[in-house]
């Protein structure tokens, strides 16, 4: 009887459509034949290395097959992937493959010279695996990816916990990146269906039904063809944009996502027939939607009619971005609230309910609760603002860290739920409209200011491409509301024009007072805000309102 683990799930898969595609990436087309084969090999690797079930595997690449064979391998031979931030510089680097207590080390050639560079600080590493990627670099003593593969046999599978660990480091909004911590059952039981529930269907019942439920799909040709456009290395990419498309057969189709441009994209989606597209949020659906206007207006529109849906997760994704990529495709636009430490509600919107939907409004899991920080719940309607509470999907914890753990998941009435710091109001009808995380609020004059719902009101200006709004000191209100702005196309906005424009939505309290205008907003590799990058930038530079 399979486990719910993920390498039981994907072998089950494998077995069930052995001559589908698995990955795509450019011309290498690997079937899930091929894909399983080539990721028993590298778990016969790593045992033949001395990894033993437990052990952890940090991956340094950006997207590409290699990276979704890697993880496969490392869940076949029951040790856990660790996720590496490939913008890393060396002392990160080398405190992630320490505090994760990483035995080997799977790494693009092109990052070989910091490897190098950092090699005598992680002593605990002991394989270097190296992918070629063609850039030319090299590690000495490391050994070859496609060689090791080539002189391994496929290792037998074996029988696995449901109580192995599946980890995925998390930056957070402060301190250091944190390894969020799974159990196999929790994790793949909670998302792994979810494939299926998006296309209407019964999710499977367990583990083994997933073979069967795949080759239903197969049959109606509705296997899924997922393009992940944001990175693998974070949650949203590899949870929404591989992991659950692959339980349900499909093909993840990989390009190279070093430098984000919206066209390839596109051309992508065209060329695969793709049914699936992941992003994370405006950072993303932005530019897109531009490109989109751009072909249309020059009378070469992308054919996007394979397309069923865009999903998003962790970054606001406005309701004005939605409408206008729903007047190019007929498809399903989903965006879920959640984290790396959970999924928690979920906004759907379509050609159908566009009108309707609102930008950060979304429908709560079955499991999430809106609760106050003493644990009482909120009523809804009642305008009351309590922290989101998920009490479905619970990490075990964060590795190596109790006290955060016991911070973020406690216990109420015998529950234990997911605290991540969000705050949001719960209307009469069972819907939330987030408000923000706690830990970024601004109290300005005494009055609490989440900067997303800021962030929201100046996006809908034509002007402004990307923003992100910070607190910095204030010797009369504590803390003056600050936004940092890059314009569309680089040009200047005037600081009155978004004051009215902000001023015509918010209450006035909320409207920024001060304006740095930027070349480049910051941000993660997967779209995710840099609030500490912003408010070094406006303490550096602001230009104040009166």
């Amino acid at each position: 009887m399979a486990a719910w683990h993920l390498a039981d799930i994907w072998e089950n898969v494998a077995r069930a459509v052995p001559d589908e595609p698995a990955i795509v990436q450019g011309d290498r087309r690997y079937s899930w034949r091929e894909y399983e084969d080539r990721a028993a090999r590298l778990a016969q690797v790593y045992t033949g290395y001395g990894l033993k079930p437990g052990a952890k595997i940090a991956l340094y690449a950006h997207n590409c097959a290699e990276y979704m064979e890697a993880q496969f391998a490392a869940f076949k031979a029951r040790l856990c992937p660790i996720n590496v931030n490939y913008r890393y510089l060396e002392d990160e680097l080398v405190y992630i493959i320490e505090n994760s207590d990483s035995e080997a080390l799977v790494f693009q050639a092109r990052f070989a010279p910091v490897v190098a560079a950092i090699r005598d600080r992680i002593p605990g590493v002991k394989l270097f695996l190296q992918i070629d990627d063609g850039s030319g670099e090299s590690l000495d003593g490391a050994v070859d990816y496609e060689g090791a593969l080539a002189a391994a046999d496929p290792m037998p599978a074996i029988e696995r916990s449901e109580d192995d660990i599946y980890m995925l480091y998390t930056g957070g909004t402060t301190g250091m990146p944190k390894g969020v911590m799974y159990d196999h059952k929790t994790f793949a039981g909670a998302l792994m269906g979810r494939g299926f529930e998006v296309l209407g269907l019964e999710p499977p019942a367990g583990p083994d039904d997933f073979g069967a439920c795949v080759l239903r799909l197969q049959a109606a040709g509705m296997l899924p063809k997922s393009i992940p456009a944001c990175p693998l290395m974070h949650g949203t990419g590899m949870w929404i944009g591989a992991m659950i498309p692959h339980a349900a057969g499909g093909a993840v189709i990989l390009f190279d996502n070093r430098h984000f441009d919206p066209d390839p994209v596109w051309q992508l989606v065209e060329k695969e027939k793709a049914s699936d597209l992941t992003i994370v949020g405006d950072v993303f659906a932005k530019p897109l939607l531009a490109a989109l206007d751009a072909a249309k207006e020059r009378g070469e529109p992308y054919d996007t009619s394979s397309l069923t849906k865009m999903s998003s997760s962790g970054v606001m994704w406005s309701a004005e971005n939605k409408a206008g990529l729903l007047e190019h495709m007929n498809i399903a636009i989903l965006d879920s609230i959640g984290a790396t430490e959970g999924s928690m509600g979920v906004s759907v919107t379509t050609r159908e309910n566009v009108g309707i939907g609102q930008t950060a409004k979304f429908e709560l899991n079955d499991t999430t609760k809106i609760l106050t920080e003493d644990g009482r719940e909120v009523e809804p309607g009642s305008g009351e603002k309590g922290l989101i509470c998920n009490g479905g999907m619970v990490p075990l914890g964060y590795y190596k860290d109790e006290k955060k753990s016991a911070a973020t998941f406690p216990t109420f009435d015998g529950v234990r739920y997911s605290i991540t710091g969000d705050y949001a109001t719960i209307e009469a009808d069972g819907t939330i409209t987030l408000l923000g995380r706690g830990s970024i609020c601004i109290n300005s004059g005494g009055e609490k200011i989440f900067p997303e719902e800021v962030e929201e009101a100046l996006k809908t200006h034509d002007s402004v491409n990307d923003c992100l709004v910070v607190g910095v000191p204030d010797d009369r209100f504590g803390e003056r509301v600050t936004a940092v702005i890059s314009a569309s196309g680089g040009g200047e906005i005037e600081p009155d024009t978004l004051k009215n424009h902000v001023r015509g939505r918010l209450a006035d309290y909320k409207a920024p007072r001060g304006y740095v205008m930027v070349d480049t907003v910051p941000r993660a590799a997967n779209g995710k805000p840099d609030y500490k990058g912003a408010k070094a930038m406006a303490l550096a530079q602001t230009s104040e309102m009166a």
